[in-house]
């Protein structure tokens, strides 16, 4: 009985206790991730002969630290097969050879499957699908539009600030012309696509899923940061409160992603439809209606001429089965119409996308329960270990504020997570090996200094993809074969100092 009673005493207890708990910024900040970003001297190395850029500098000044020497260079054939792949996801050719390394590069960037592979990697880290998964599975039907203009950002190379401000609040921009804004509405895919639960009987519990999946994707995508973490209660591990969470939820309850929580909920969509579409939209379904009256009127003249000659007052349970085989035929081939008409039922263009809705701010749930709100509300803000959490008091959403702080210079995480993501699309493994998570649980660089010069160097560049790729490709460190010496597989046998190339699978 004693036990019991203290057991329920600690269950009563233990929210306030967890309310109790606090979450030092100042020393969260210290933390390497949240650091500023500061470009670190070029170190000085012995072999310079082998230095063809910056990468190497850093590379090679860590083996020369750990008495190791790079591998020699790949075999001409096994590099080009390593380029190719990596930037095409194709084999060469089996008789071509590289004449000529920067332009072999410049000429597979330039090519379509350039765009087709590299946006496959991002669509991954996005969890791209062309259905709704879960417990509905529903399909999504304009889901393409988004892949398609992913694989178009790789190809043209548009710098990577401005597809992530595209991506958060491409509906918020000012456009050029209809073009420009029908591609940057079709980047808002990015918040729109994901897992929901279409037929959750809570409808609030379905958006704060929503919501929760957003800010997850957008944490872990963008900022290499578990901020879904701290939906229940403070974050465990980094300095993210479940204040700030709120703050941040409540500019995407500020959004509208659907455009009905009714069962079966629908996501809301961007139409592109012109007068002609809808004109022949109109036409389909005048069509569909048009032989669903044939097949009624089929099926009444059927049953007339069944009681007749079967003599009957009323029609059996299952008229059909009673219906001579001419009959049967017939009627099978006016359904079999009306089935075709239904599946090839003309969709008006259209794309998965976020728009704004009203300027909302959210209190805390607590414990992540929605029916147990704190009474204070949290204004809309960004995580303050990053900074200054000022309210956003427009009547925006906030959500072009947040795409233009993330991209900020001075926010220290996503140079560097997209930087890194890169680095272990071309080695198999970051600089950061925990892509997703820079926080403390995250695993340290292997080399810090090279991820600040990487991220330094694009953001100087334009935040540029094809130039990070061509600097990386074109390095001595890239161009390694993958035949260590025995004393680096034993000095180094994870080759976590890159002193030679790593051995990759090849992907489907």
């Amino acid at each position: 009985m004693k036990m019991t009673v203290s057991i329920l005493v600690f269950l009563l207890s233990a929210p306030a206790m967890f309310a109790a708990e606090k979450i030092d910024l100042s020393k969260g900040r210290k933390h390497w991730a949240f650091q500023p970003v500061i470009k670190p001297a070029l170190p000085p190395v012995k072999n310079k002969a082998w230095v063809k850029n910056p990468i190497d500098q850093f590379i090679l000044a860590r083996l020369e630290k750990a008495g190791l020497q790079p591998a020699a260079a790949t075999a001409p054939r096994d590099l080009q097969r390593r380029i190719y792949y990596a930037l095409t996801g194709l084999p060469p050719d089996s008789n071509s050879k590289i004449v000529n390394l920067k332009s072999e590069i410049k000429n597979l960037m330039a090519m379509p499957q350039y765009g087709e592979r590299w946006a496959r990697h991002w669509l991954d880290v996005v969890r791209y699908a062309d259905s709704n998964g879960l417990d509905e599975n529903a399909a999504h039907a304009n889901a393409w539009r988004y892949r398609d203009y992913v694989v178009r950002v790789f190809n043209v190379d548009k710098p990577f600030d401005q597809f992530v401000i595209e991506q958060i609040a491409g509906d918020l921009l000012s456009a050029k012309d209809e073009a420009a804004r029908r591609e940057q509405r079709i980047a808002t895919g990015f918040l729109s696509m994901g897992p929901k639960v279409l037929a959750e009987p809570d409808k609030m519990k379905m958006e704060m899923d929503i919501i929760d999946e957003q800010i997850d994707t957008l944490g872990k995508a963008l900022l290499g940061l578990t901020l879904g973490c701290a939906r229940c209660h403070d974050h465990k591990f980094d300095p993210i409160p479940t204040a700030d969470y709120y703050a941040l939820a409540g500019i995407f309850k500020s959004t509208k992603t659907m455009d009905s929580l009714k069962t079966i909920a629908k996501w809301h969509e961007h139409s592109f439809a012109t007068p002609a579409h809808k004109e022949l939209k109109k036409k389909h379904a005048a069509l569909i209606d048009s032989q669903k009256k044939v097949v009624s009127a089929f099926i009444a003249k059927a049953n007339q001429k069944l009681l007749v000659d079967l003599k009957l007052k009323k029609l059996p349970a299952s008229p059909e089965a009673k219906y001579p085989a001419t009959t049967k035929v017939e009627l099978s081939i006016l359904n079999a119409t009306l089935k075709r008409l239904e599946s090839d039922a003309y969709v008006l263009p259209g794309a998965m996308g976020v728009t704004d809705g009203n300027a909302t701010e959210l209190p805390i749930f607590v414990r992540g329960d929605h029916n147990r709100p704190a009474k204070e509300l949290q204004p809309r803000h960004f995580p303050r270990v990053l900074s200054k959490a000022q309210p956003l008091t427009g009547k925006t959403s906030g959500r072009l504020e947040l795409a233009k702080w993330m991209t900020d210079e001075k926010n220290p995480l996503t140079a560097r997570v997209i930087v890194n993501r890169v680095w272990r699309w071309h080695f198999g493994r970051g600089l950061v090996a925990t892509t997703d998570n820079f926080g403390l649980l995250g695993q340290v660089p292997s080399h810090p200094d090279l991820l600040d010069h990487l991220a330094t160097w694009f953001v100087q560049n334009g935040w540029s993809i094809k130039k990070l790729n061509k600097l990386i490709l074109s390095s001595s460190t890239y161009l390694m074969s993958s035949h260590g010496s025995t004393k680096a597989m034993k000095v180094d046998p994870e080759n976590r100092l890159l002193s030679r190339a790593p051995l990759r699978r090849l992907e489907a």
